[in-house]
């Protein structure tokens, strides 16, 4: 590492955590944690693939949804993770029992309403949805539960992982606001792959925030989706985030961290499924800050995790061994913000 280099987080705290069967039981499992994953969305995905032997009918069941995928990639790179999110109803029982499964500690919010879930056809390659159940909205009580929730589980961990939800969904996303700056005030280190309203909302408090450069430009923090365009809409969220990610897709990734400009490329791979990429690298972001990583060390880590997510079906999935070795291919260096319209004739070449 070059001595030179920002270090860009902490190891976390000590945590203590809870049972979400038994609320007055410690849980070992979660006693450890460094990581809380804000999930207010988990679902459960059903998708139906074709078999490679045969090509018969396989049905897949998981445990999904944005904080799920994050939370998934993070335990796979080695993070002691702990879910936060409301689970209710029959689907919302059984995503818990995947998730803790998995060796993801859950804390469970109970509510009456059921999760939500999706059926996705993938045997002609694509996906293509043939049904989908919107999550239930949380009751005001339900809503309080969830934030003390997530607001004292982030102070044991003393690092989290937020992700947003859809406008109109769960609860109220001005709400976002609230409990960032609390989060904040009590030293806690906030990754936030978070975008539309709930980003809106907060005004202070980011640590690092992910964001994608489509969601950028449909934010109308950036005219366009060029180097130079990033840069500029990035200038727009300095008061919301001090350090800013912008992942573009197979083009690379632009980052801001302490006023400086970097550029990270991942390496050349055939995509299979784009979709979930952006929810690896925020749990490659979201494991460097527990681990202290320098800025290039964290962005080759969140760089080679959304690669080799793209190379899989599955979202937030791959094995760190994997992850190490597209670390060692993952091109990160510093840029003058004055050379990224060069940055983009050279892209644009390619």
């Amino acid at each position: 590492m070059d001595v030179n280099e920002t270090r860009i987080g902490h190891t976390g705290m000590p945590n203590t955590n809870t049972d979400p069967s038994n609320p007055d039981e410690p849980s070992e499992a979660a006693s450890g944690s460094n990581l809380c994953v804000f999930a207010p969305w988990p679902l459960i995905t059903v998708a139906i693939e074709a078999s490679p032997e045969d090509g018969s009918d396989d049905i897949v069941v998981r445990a999904g949804g944005q904080g799920v995928w994050v939370a998934r990639m993070a335990a796979s790179l080695g993070a002691r993770v702990i879910l936060v999110g409301p689970f209710g109803g029959k689907i919302g029982r059984a995503a818990a029992v995947m998730l803790r499964d998995e060796g993801i500690a859950v804390r469970s919010v109970d509510v009456a309403g059921s999760n939500g879930a999706y059926i996705h056809d993938r045997r002609g390659g694509e996906r293509a949805q043939i049904a989908e159940m919107r999550p239930a909205r949380l009751d005001r009580h339900e809503v309080d539960d969830l934030l003390d929730a997530l607001l004292t589980e982030g102070m044991r961990c003393g690092t989290v992982a937020l992700t947003g939800l859809r406008d109109g969904e769960v609860f109220d996303p001005a709400l976002y606001g609230t409990v960032v700056r609390d989060l904040a005030a009590n030293g806690v280190e906030i990754i936030a792959d978070v975008a539309g309203a709930p980003l809106k909302a907060i005004d202070q408090g980011i640590g690092v925030l992910k964001i994608s450069h489509e969601e950028m430009v449909a934010d109308g923090y950036a005219t366009d989706g060029s180097w130079s365009a990033i840069a500029a809409g990035m200038d727009r969220l300095v008061d919301r985030a001090r350090d800013i990610v912008v992942s573009c897709a197979a083009r690379g990734t632009l980052a801001r961290f302490d006023g400086k400009f970097w550029l990270a490329t991942p390496p050349n791979v055939t995509p299979r499924d784009h979709t979930g990429a952006g929810d690896s690298m925020t749990g490659g972001l979201a494991v460097a800050r527990t681990q202290g990583l320098s800025v290039s060390d964290a962005l080759r880590l969140a760089t080679a995790a959304g690669a080799l997510n793209v190379t899989r079906r599955g979202r937030g999935t791959g094995a760190a061994m994997d992850v190490d070795v597209f670390r060692d291919h993952v091109e990160v260096r510093e840029v003058d913000p004055a050379d990224l319209d060069l940055e983009d004739k050279r892209s644009a070449q390619q």
